[in-house]
């Protein structure tokens, strides 16, 4: 096999290399176009390879129009148009597969070459990661490579030479390409525009909640935001990040406040009224694209910075959601204050609506909470009722479990006195229903509780198996206070990580979760390369992705602001960088020359010990015709006449680079053999 592909005819080798590039091109493609297409232009790019390695004739305009027009048919059928983003690049892909079976010169070349270069562009619609950039960069060298053989006429050098030349000019490249994206005036928004119609949130996180939601996260280890702190990072128990306050309960969802048509969300006239106490916690987040317009922040967040160009609003119950879908990575600074005290004072008509409960829905859980909580002078104290409660969770067998048995129609009932096992949705839900049963102000709160600590840049990485529901209950005087039924029956879920709080047991979730990294744990190579990606992520994100307008504006208003004798400075020392880059690149383009000349000039110093000396207006022949007079053994002649001629074939010939590399071994045998 290496033998065939060694002997391959130039050209051809240049046509398979022309299609390997075309083929790196649409592999990206391949995870968003239809699965036939992906198929199909797979099969003319193999097409055109088989034709090139047979060296068989390519196909007529008579079948090439055809299959031309019931692709454009097989894409409307799929996408329902021919306009729009996703249906032209679908186009673009089936046009440069068929244009590889129509390829007769150099102009058809370059037009492949540069339809790929703009579906490689077009691949930023979908990525834009590490990953991402690797593959297309290394797909540019090869595009390049391919554009730079066609530039050649017969005589073309090896694929090595063309890398070599080819890694020279990225080099000149990229310190422009560098400069440019450090000083070109920026769009304030992404560079695409705006996200096509039908886009779907990626966060695991909902407006409403249903029994088993959350736990079906818990497998997935996908990053959701990196918090790195200013301040020390709070103890885990007080890692609570909040997402979604849901209120409205029609017995088996729970569903955000006033989401309902006709409802609207509760609301506190006036300002809403928050005392701080303690030291605050700040911190940055870099937020990835979800689709979604939520914005997650620490309980209780004290202040949030504004996003460009999407602002965000705030509800009474402290979501933050913007206004426009988070399309694009982003990056604010925030700080919180875990000690609060929220909304002491609200009258009854305001609790009502965190007290509603659909009627005649888990009759046996309201009439145990009722019973439990008393009536009268012998009724519980809120405080009072809210240990009870937590207390019959500690005490009853309620196992925390990712695979929690399904519920009937009355799903607290079935949880609370039935199957008593389930995830932090049963929890937190069952207990705001028992608490609105006793008369006390509850709702469900979602987000995310912990994330993977990362000592070397005081970071956090919060992932969606980190989404967890807890509760908060109204106390008159305190306000809003955060409980966690789930703390009572799995205490390390909030003190360390989900995986502690899962049961020892293995099973086929838990070998998956410890795997791939998921437990958080230091043992593991898998979790210390996922740690160390997801640091080099968040880089990207923070250099690359996230260089928005207003940070080039502060880069260079920093520059401006500089005092002009250190600009001086900085000039100069560029300035002598660059001369001593010029400089060492000319003594080693002096040093290196030709290198026949350089044998040549070995062969001259040699016969110049012997006392034969070159003249200077003796050409390579004349030398030979001298040199053959000398004194010499008859094998040393031979050796001196075949270095010279060789020589004086390849200097003033029209000889190939194969030719020259083969003359290269050969003088430099010959030579030794001269001695």
């Amino acid at each position: 096999m290496k033998h065939w592909l060694t002997n391959l005819p130039r050209d051809k080798a240049d046509i398979l290399l022309l299609l390997l590039a075309a083929a790196m091109v649409l592999a990206p493609h391949a995870l968003h176009l239809p699965p036939w297409l992906s198929a199909a232009t797979g099969a003319l790019l193999l097409w055109r390879a088989a034709i090139t390695v047979r060296g068989r004739r390519q196909p007529r305009l008579v079948l090439l129009l055809p299959l031309a027009l019931a692709g454009l048919a097989g894409i409307h059928a799929s996408y329902g148009s021919l306009l729009g983003r996703d249906p032209g690049v679908a186009m673009l892909a089936w046009l440069l597969a068929l244009k590889g079976l129509e390829m007769h010169g150099r102009r058809d070349i370059f037009v492949v070459v540069f339809l790929g270069f703009f579906l490689l562009l077009a691949q930023f619609f979908h990525a834009q990661g590490i990953l991402s950039a690797a593959w297309m960069l290394l797909t540019v060298i090869v595009l390049l490579t391919a554009l730079l053989s066609a530039q050649y006429g017969a005589t073309r050098p090896r694929l090595p030479q063309r890398l070599r030349l080819l890694g020279r000019l990225l080099a000149l490249a990229l310190p422009i390409a560098a400069l440019l994206f450090l000083a070109m005036p920026r769009l304030d928004g992404p560079l695409w525009g705006a996200p096509p119609e039908g886009t779907q949130a990626r966060t695991g996180l909902s407006d409403s909640m249903q029994p088993g939601a959350i736990a079906s996260l818990a497998l997935s280890g996908e990053t959701v935001f990196t918090a790195r702190f200013a301040t020390p990072i709070p103890p885990q128990d007080q890692l609570y990040w909040r997402g979604v306050v849901l209120g409205d309960y029609d017995g088996s969802t729970w569903t955000r406040s006033g989401a309902a048509p006709g409802k609207r969300q509760p609301a506190i006239d006036g300002r809403i009224e928050i005392a701080l106490e303690g030291e605050a916690s700040s911190y940055e987040i870099t937020l990835q694209a979800s689709g979604q317009r939520r914005v997650f922040a620490l309980d209780l967040p004290r202040s949030i910075e504004r996003l460009p160009g999407n602002p965000y609003v705030v509800s009474a119950a402290l979501e933050v959601q913007t206004v426009q879908p988070l399309t694009s990575t982003v990056r604010y600074r925030a700080s919180s204050q875990p000690r609060y005290r929220w909304q002491a004072r609200l009258t009854p008509q305001q609790q009502q609506p965190w007290l509603a409960l659909p009627a005649g829905s888990n009759p046996r859980s309201v009439a145990w909470a009722r019973k439990l909580r008393g009536s009268g002078t012998q009724a519980l104290a809120p405080e009072a009722a809210i240990a009870a409660v937590l207390a019959h969770f500690r005490r009853a067998p309620f196992r925390y479990t990712l695979q929690p048995p399904l519920l009937g129609k009355d799903g607290v009932d079935d949880f609370l006195f039935a199957t008593q096992a389930g995830f932090c949705e049963h929890y937190a839900g069952s207990f705001v229903v028992l608490m609105r049963a006793m008369g006390i102000p509850a709702r469900v709160v979602t987000g995310y509780q912990g994330g993977l600590r990362n000592a070397a840049d005081n970071s956090l990485s919060v992932r969606q198996s980190d989404a967890h529901a807890w509760s908060e209950v109204w106390l008159a005087g305190r306000g809003w206070v955060r409980v966690d039924p789930t703390g009572a029956v799995a205490p390390l879920r909030t003190q360390r990580d989900l995986d502690a709080a899962l049961p020892a047991a293995p099973s086929p979730l838990t070998a998956w979760r410890t795997l791939v990294g998921l437990d958080g744990g230091a043992g593991g190579t898998i979790a210390a390369w996922r740690q160390q990606w997801q640091q080099a992520e968040l880089a990207w994100n923070s250099w690359v992705l996230d260089a928005t307008p207003q940070r080039q504006h502060a880069m260079l208003d920093g520059v401006k602001n500089l005092p002009a004798h250190k600009v001086a400075q900085a000039c100069a020392v560029l300035a002598l960088l660059a001369a001593l880059a010029g400089g060492l690149l000319h003594w080693r383009h002096g040093r290196a020359g030709d290198p026949l000349d350089a044998l040549y000039a070995r062969f001259c110093r040699l016969q110049a010990g012997r006392g034969y000396s070159r003249a200077p207006h003796e050409g390579p022949h004349g030398y030979a015709a001298r040199l053959a007079a000398g004194k010499a053994s008859p094998e040393a002649h031979a050796a001196m006449a075949r270095f010279l001629a060789i020589y004086a074939t390849m200097k003033y010939g029209n000889a190939s680079p194969d030719d020259h590399l083969r003359a290269r071994r050969s003088l430099r045998r010959l030579l030794t053999q001269c001695r």
